[in-house]
């Protein structure tokens, strides 16, 4: 069994960083390839980085590359999302989700278990 709990959103201002956490305290950690979704007010979840089981590949959504990094320790059972450069459009709720093999990275239906979000909040 994965539960998912995610840390470390707030409030930030734009150009500044933020560091999220995802830890599972189940014992199948890695064996899931690891994603952050967010949600904005009235917008649909959507894709923004994902890593595979081992960490050896990562995807990342256009609107964050080079700005966010996706990294796993799966020695701790935590994923975590570095996040830089930050804009007034990344404030969202952010989800971390688990997923198994098979399914598209992109697609919410893809991902088994998801954390209860953390708020990230860009000021200007």
């Amino acid at each position: 069994q994965v539960q998912l709990v995610e840390s470390g959103g707030g409030l930030v201002q734009a150009g500044g960083s933020l560091r999220l956490s995802c830890a599972d305290s189940g014992r199948t950690f890695s064996r899931y390839g690891m994603a952050w979704f967010r949600q904005a007010p009235g917008k649909d979840r959507e894709f923004v980085v994902g890593i595979t089981y081992s960490g050896g590949n990562t995807y990342y959504a256009d609107s964050v590359k080079g700005r966010f990094t996706i990294s796993r320790d799966n020695a701790k059972n935590t994923v975590y999302l570095q996040m830089s450069s930050m804009k007034r459009e990344d404030t969202a709720v952010y989800y971390c989700g688990a997923k198994g093999y098979s399914g598209s990275w992109f697609s919410t239906s893809s991902y088994d278990y998801w954390g209860q979000g953390t708020q990230v909040t860009v000021s200007s």
